[in-house]
Formats: structure tokens, C-alpha cells, sequence
């Protein structure tokens, strides 16, 4: 059972009084703290623009909550903490039967809502996922390193170390079992050669059903699940069956299947012994800021698995973190997004966890059995933990490679700008639109040289001058920067330090990668841009405090604000080759914006736009009359008599296709 706890506006309270961070207000932070209950689980903490800034778990909410707000705000506290804590205007909390329960409830809550402060285990998206889109009715299978969600039914199993070797494996699986082999049919009114060889049951045309597709997608996932042993079990049963019923066609083909996962146990796994117990294997290799963790799934005594992680090595007040408690955040996250059917009964980890017994329970409670958590001693298990050491050590050291290539970049951008110290966050901007139609705007952000996704911003462009036929590239730019600053220009007009906020806001970088201030702005486009740019800064009066750069893309010439000339610059020299990686992405992630927006626009129906016509109403009413055109030829009368539409809503729509005849009605009258 779970209770959620939440405030809305308090009686008496102004919308001024709400803005305020509760620091400002001691009586109103004193009653919010007095609410929060004496009992296990999440709590919530927002800013003024109700967004969440962290989420934590507490085996007493109330003594977990008042350690926030002692007296002296920053005593005791990391910088990262602090600055938090300066911007919480509302406490909301979920209150829980068992501290596992509220371990369950963080791990969700965090990787739905994403808060900044939130920062500590990435998935490393060098890796591809097998997909399996489970929300079709004949589900497609596929190798994807993009783990985009398009219904909570799709399923995604990894992230995978060996590439090569996930593809063998799909290739295999599409020999042993007749799954659908194309994302779209190669003919409209007949099957393809694929059918006519077994490969493919003949899904284009509807030769399975939805459902026994659906069965043998199932048998197929178990082969990914690292439940084989399971499935052969299974498919001997099933042959016994058609052979006690003299189906041996049948029978035949499940034989096959059969030798095939044979075989692909043979080409894929790697005997380690004891067969008898399932188990994953949890190591990692750390130096003083970065981690990498390794994670092999033994299903049956064999490898079946490998997945690899990187995570922050530094804690909160910018100490570096116990192994333990970096392995307990990959384990809290990793199993909190598995099926529990992929739980294992045993976990060998490297280094105790410190709250080993709470995980325990929570992985028993998710799996439905008992889970053991162990740091193995034994000769046997301890070499395995050593084996993978070693290759999180290999992880780590081709990430320390990458990390190194990036801070060139950086100090050649440094260098090439003029920066006093290398920038640790530069953002990009683009536009896109066609003609001016659907006009949109993308803000990237990179941290060290890197994407940081969670940064990443989106705008629709607002100016009613820039419309369908109409489009104006700075004019756009400019209304991009004016939003994007706006906050800052109204914090310095108002006789704020930009440069103490600054210097905050990196000290929180430092320990979280959060920092609202960018060290350099790079616009996509030339000198006009950049005008354009520069002088939206202007008017906000923060054209002295940013490093503002544009990328032309024809010749990647490097534009500065008050230099006529492009900068001496090589197309090929790292600090360009950044600016070219931050233009492109932006370029990406503006043009698949507008292309949701377009998309979104052209679904949208004409009646849509009629008032007193919903969705359901539009639906009868293309389902009466076929098409728009129809509609709009009815007389009032017939479009009353369609479901749902009385003589009121009918006279509604036929004066929208009607407007001329409806004023040439009133002229008349009058």
C-alpha cells in the first residue's frame, strides 16, 4: 500500500509567498515540517516552478526532512546540497509500509522524473538493447542502441557489451524460430520468399494469428532472458507431445528448435561450472572521479550476459564514494527496471553493500522468492569476481582514453576563444521550420565535451511575425536567447552577483554536472545570427557576461562578436571538431522537434478546430460521411442526423464550411 502526501496552496498564502524559496519564510517552513509524518518513505522537493528538484527515500521521512532545513542552511552541508536547499519552495512526500517499499518507489520515481539533483549512475549509451516492440499485434525484434520507450508493453533487454556477438545470436534465433523478418512487407497482396522457407509464419498476410505469434515471441524472449535451460525443458515436453499424437511434422520442427539452442548455447556461452545455481556477478574499477561496472549474468553455471555501466566515483561533498556504495546504486537501479522473472536467486558482488539486508528483502519482494546477496571468499567464486575486475578495469581505462580526447578539445577551444580555462559547458542553438511553418528551436548542452540529454531544451518559436510563408531566421535566434537569459537579466537587474552565482553554480557542477551558466554559447549560422544574437544580449544587458561564438557551416568558420574576419581556425583541429559535434546535434535535435510538430499538426483533423467537436464526435462523423468533403457538401440536416450530433452542433459545423453564406444571410435580413 501506497499513500501519496501533498500540499497545494495553503489557505492564506499569496502566489508571492509561494514563489519564495521556505528558507525566506521560517513560520511556513516550520508548519510544512511539522506535516511530514514519523513513517518510511519518498519525499519530494520543488522549486517555485513546481518542478522536482530531488528525490529521496528516508526510513523516517521527518528526521530525514528537518536535516535539510538546520539552522545555518549551508552548516554541514556540500555545495550541491546548498544550493538545492536555497531553491526548495515546496515539500511533497509518499508515505510507504517498509523502508523496501520506498527503495522501489525512489528508483521509479527518479527515472520518470529525472531531477537535476538526482545525479549519480548513467546507463552507458555506447551499448546497444534488443527491443522487443510487445505493444503490435505481430511484435517486430531488433537491435537498437536508442532506449526510447514508445509503450510501457515494449520491452528492451541489455545494454550489451559484444556486439558481435548479440548479432550472431538475433541471426540465429531468426534460423531456429519463423519470426516476422522485415519491419514492412515487401509485397502488398502475397508473402515473400521467407515464408515459402520456413523463416517467417507469414505475418504480412496474416497466415499466424496475433495470439501464436505472440507464443513464439515468448519462447524467443526466454533466450534473452537467460532462461535456455527453461525453454529446452519446454520445447522436449512440447515435442513429446506431438510425437504421442503422431504429429511428427511437428514434432520434427520442435526437434530443430531444439538443436539449434543447443548450438546456440555452444557458440555463445562460456562454462563456468556449479550448473546448478543461477547468478549475476557485480564488479567495478574506479579511479579517483569515474567508475565502470561490470555486471555478467550466469544463467545455469554459463555466461549468458554482460552488461556495462559508468558512475560517478565522486559522492555529494565531493569525496570519492565507498565501492560498496557505487555497486548499491547499480544494483538499485539495474533490477528496478528488469522483469522479476530476470532476478536471479544470487547476487556475487565484490564488495558488501551498505544496506545489504534492505536489498535483499526489496530483490525478494520484486522476484516473488528468496534472493541472496554474497561477497564471495571461496577460491572458485573469488577468481570469477577477479575475472570481472579485469575487464571493468579495461572499461574504465578506454573511458579515461575518451575523457582525455575531450579535455584536448576543450583546451583547443580554450585556446581558440581566448577562455582563461577550458569550458565545461557550452550550449548549442538551432532552428528549424519549412518556410516558416511549424517553427521550432533546439538547446543543446554539453558537459566536458559531452552530451548531457538531461540538459537538453526545447522551444516553439512564439513570434507571430514568423508563420507559414513568413520565416525569419534571427529574428527567431533572438527570441531564443531573450527566453533562454531572461531569468539571469531579470537576477542582475535586480542587483544580484552574477558572479557569485556562477561561482555557485560551478561549484555544484563540480560534484553533480549541474550548471545553469554556460562558459560558451554557439550559435549554428554566421555573422547575421550572431547580430542577431548579440543583440537580444544587449537589451538584456548580458553581452559583457557571455562567450557567444557562431559555426558557419559552409567553410566551419568560427565567427566571435566584434571581429569581422572568421578566427584562425583548421576545420580539423579539435576545438572545431567540438563545435561541429554541439552544431550537428543541435541540427538533429531542432529538425526531429519540428518533425513531431509537423507530424502532430497533419493528424489533426479540420473539425477538429470546430468548438463543441471532440475527438469521439470527429470520429462518428468521419465514420458517417467517409470524408471531409462529404461533410462539407451536407445540408445541416443530414449532418444531424449522424450519431452523436444534435440540430445545434450540426448548424455549428455547416457554418464553418459556410462562412460566406452565413454573412450573405445576415446582409439579406438586414
Amino acid at each position: 500500500m501506497v499513500q501519496l502526501w501533498s500540499w497545494g496552496a495553503p489557505a492564506g498564502s499569496t502566489a508571492a509567498e509561494l514563489a519564495l524559496p521556505l528558507l525566506q519564510q521560517p513560520e511556513r517552513l516550520k508548519a510544512r515540517l511539522r506535516e511530514v509524518p514519523s513513517e518510511p518513505g519518498c519525499y519530494l522537493l520543488r522549486d517555485a516552478d513546481d518542478r522536482i528538484l530531488y528525490i529521496g527515500k528516508a526510513k523516517v521521512l521527518r528526521n530525514r526532512v528537518r536535516s535539510y532545513f538546520q539552522s545555518g542552511s549551508g552548516h554541514g552541508h556540500s555545495p550541491r546540497i546548498s544550493l538545492m536547499v536555497r531553491q526548495v519552495c515546496e515539500i511533497e512526500f509518499i508515505v510507504t509500509d517498509s523502508e523496501a517499499e520506498a527503495l522501489a518507489l525512489e528508483s521509479n520515481l527518479i527515472k520518470q522524473n529525472q531531477p537535476h539533483f538526482n545525479v549519480l549512475l548513467k546507463d552507458d549509451k555506447k551499448y546497444p538493447y534488443l527491443c522487443i516492440t510487445w505493444s503490435e499485434a505481430y511484435p517486430r525484434i531488433f537491435i537498437t542502441r536508442r532506449r526510447r520507450f514508445r509503450s510501457p508493453l515494449d520491452r528492451f533487454y541489455g545494454p550489451y557489451v559484444d556486439v558481435g556477438l548479440l548479432r550472431r545470436t538475433l541471426t540465429l534465433v531468426k534460423r531456429v524460430f519463423p519470426l516476422r523478418q522485415r519491419p514492412q512487407p515487401l509485397y502488398r497482396d502475397r508473402t515473400c520468399l521467407n515464408f515459402d522457407i520456413g523463416r517467417c509464419p507469414g505475418v504480412c498476410q496474416e497466415k499466424i494469428s496475433s495470439e501464436a505469434y505472440h507464443r513464439t515471441l515468448r519462447q524467443v524472449a526466454m533466450v534473452f532472458q537467460g532462461r535456455n535451460e527453461e525453454l529446452l525443458e519446454l520445447l522436449q515436453e512440447q515435442m513429446e507431445r506431438y510425437a504421442e499424437r503422431l504429429d511428427f511434422e511437428s514434432a520434427a520442427r520442435v526437434r530443430d528448435q531444439l538443436q539449434g539452442i543447443d548450438t546456440l548455447t555452444a557458440d555463445q556461452k562460456m562454462s563456468i561450472g556449479d550448473s546448478s545455481v543461477s547468478r549475476d556477478v557485480v564488479a567495478l574499477a574506479a579511479d579517483a572521479r569515474l567508475a565502470a561496472v561490470q555486471l555478467f549474468q550466469m544463467r545455469a553455471g554459463k555466461l549468458v550476459g554482460r552488461l556495462g555501466f559508468t558512475a560517478d566515483a565522486v559522492g555529494a561533498d565531493g569525496q570519492p564514494l565507498e565501492p560498496g556504495r557505487i555497486l548499491q546504486r547499480v544494483v538499485e537501479e539495474h533490477y528496478s527496471q528488469v522483469e522479476p522473472v530476470e532476478i536471479p536467486p544470487e547476487l556475487l558482488l565484490q564488495h558488501p553493500l551498505p544496506q545489504q539486508d534492505l536489498i535483499e528483502e526489496w530483490l525478494a519482494e520484486r522476484r516473488g522468492r528468496k534472493v541472496r546477496l554474497a561477497v564471495p571468499q571461496r577460491q572458485q567464486k573469488a577468481d570469477l569476481i577477479e575475472l570481472l575486475e579485469r575487464n571493468a578495469t579495461y572499461e574504465l581505462q578506454r573511458a579515461q582514453r575518451g575523457a582525455e580526447q575531450q579535455l584536448l578539445a576543450t583546451e583547443d577551444l580554450a585556446q581558440l576563444l581566448e577562455l582563461p580555462s577550458p569550458p565545461r559547458r557550452i550550449e548549442g542553438f538551432d532552428i528549424s521550420h519549412i518556410q516558416g511553418s511549424d517553427a521550432v528551436a533546439s538547446q543543446v548542452v554539453f558537459l566536458d565535451g559531452l552530451p548531457a540529454k538531461q540538459h537538453y531544451r526545447k522551444y516553439k518559436i512564439q513570434s507571430s511575425s514568423i508563420r507559414a510563408g513568413h520565416s525569419d531566421d534571427f529574428m527567431a535566434m533572438a527570441e531564443i536567447m531573450r527566453r533562454r537569459f531572461r531569468r539571469w537579466a531579470q537576477a542582475k537587474a535586480e542587483g544580484a552577483d552574477l558572479q557569485a552565482l556562477r561561482r555557485a553554480a560551478d561549484t555544484a557542477l563540480h560534484t553533480a554536472g549541474l550548471n545553469d551558466w554556460p562558459d560558451v554559447v554557439m550559435i549554428d549560422g554566421g555573422k547575421g545570427q550572431l547580430s542577431a544574437v548579440m543583440e537580444a544580449l544587449r537589451e538584456l544587458n548580458l553581452h559583457e557576461e557571455l562567450v557567444v561564438c557562431s559555426l558557419a557551416k559552409q567553410r566551419e568558420d568560427v565567427f566571435v562578436p566584434g571581429v569581422k574576419h572568421p578566427l584562425e581556425s583548421e576545420p580539423d583541429q579539435l576545438g572545431v571538431q567540438l563545435l561541429r559535434r554541439l552544431r550537428d546535434e543541435a541540427h538533429r535535435f531542432a529538425v526531429s522537434f519540428h518533425r513531431q510538430q509537423r507530424g502532430e499538426r497533419m493528424k489533426r483533423s479540420r473539425l477538429s478546430d470546430i468548438p463543441g467537436l471532440g475527438p469521439k464526435r470527429v470520429k462518428e462523423l468521419l465514420a458517417h460521411f467517409r470524408s471531409i468533403d462529404a461533410i462539407q457538401l451536407a445540408t445541416p440536416e443530414q449532418i444531424a442526423a449522424a450519431p452523436g450530433v444534435g440540430a445545434a452542433l450540426a448548424r455549428q459545423v455547416w457554418d464553418y464550411f459556410h462562412p460566406s453564406d452565413e454573412r450573405e444571410g445576415e446582409e439579406l435580413a438586414s
